[in-house]
């Protein structure tokens, strides 16, 4: 059968979808399917038998009837598994973990746990905290107050650049940040691993202030080498991270205030990252058998 020149030829004729008589070009464009007999003649082809015949001049599809129009469906209410609708408990303060029955001296990996790392900056915070949180049999976050710090781009307020109202406002909005994503986590059955370096002799501003944010199971440790050995890995950090050594040196200076205070410490200067991670874990287990006093 000839066509004419121009007009789009039927698609092939494929088993099981029946004979192609009928086929325009609007088959190919998303959209409702034709009424039958609404389609119009195709140029060299008969026209149906059926329906009226097409206005003089015209040749594409007659115009479609008028219908009426479909009845109008009650919303359907999204699935509980669709993302976005999920329910989560909200965070409220964590309360004092007790260790699954089973557990051994040591082995805190099948427990919810809120864990603040204390230390001065080279200490190895960030990557013991990262270690632990990794190789834990339970989810396990880590957050650290310096990433959290450094959200702000426009109008951040460096420390190094001088201790100020502005950094003291951006160093708590962090902290307060830190302490709310640490409560939805461990309302949702995630643990944490928090690192800050918090002074002992600003009880308010640094333990106080965590205490009211998280809550009293936050379970603190102060990781504190020698100083030589701070020194050493603050020399391998770059940016804004790394201080200078008379800086560093007057952090340690305070951080010693740490030893007589009762929170556990760990002093990881022989040390590497999977070792401190697990006398980490078991200094946390013999904190839940006996909380810390602070």
């Amino acid at each position: 059968m000839q066509h004419a020149v121009g007009n789009p030829l039927p698609p092939p004729h494929q088993p099981g979808h029946g004979p192609a008589t009928g086929w325009s070009p609007a088959a190919h464009h998303p959209g409702p399917a034709p009424h039958p007999g609404a389609a119009g003649p195709h140029p060299g082809r008969p026209a149906p038998a059926a329906g009226p015949p097409p206005a003089p001049g015209f040749n594409g599809p007659a115009p479609r009837p008028a219908q009426a129009p479909p009845p109008p469906h009650a919303p359907v209410p999204p699935s509980p598994d669709t993302t976005g609708h999920i329910r989560l408990p909200s965070g409220a303060p964590v309360a004092v973990p007790q260790l699954p029955q089973g557990s051994t001296q040591g082995d805190t990996g099948a427990t919810t746990l809120a864990v603040l790392l204390i230390g001065p900056a080279g200490a190895g915070k960030t990557s013991v905290a990262k270690y632990w949180a990794e190789h834990r049999q339970v989810p396990t976050a880590h957050i650290s107050l310096d990433d959290v710090r450094e959200w702000v781009r426009s109008g951040f307020a460096d420390p190094q650049s001088g201790w100020n109202d502005h950094s003291e406002a951006q160093y708590r909005l962090a902290r307060r940040t830190c302490g709310f994503a640490a409560r939805n986590f461990l309302a949702n059955g995630i643990s944490c691993i928090l690192d800050d370096a918090v002074f002992p002799d600003r009880p308010v501003v640094g333990l106080g202030g965590w205490k009211r944010h998280v809550g009293p199971g936050l379970l603190p440790v102060v990781l504190l080498p020698g100083l030589e050995i701070v020194l050493e890995r603050n020399a391998q950090r770059s940016g804004n991270r790394r201080l200078t050594n008379e800086e560093v040196a007057r952090i340690h200076g305070r951080m010693a205030g740490w030893y007589g205070s009762g929170l556990p410490i760990i002093d990881n200067s022989s040390y590497d990252v999977p070792t401190t991670a697990r006398v980490l874990d078991d200094v946390l287990a013999r904190s839940i058998a006996s909380p810390p006093s602070w």
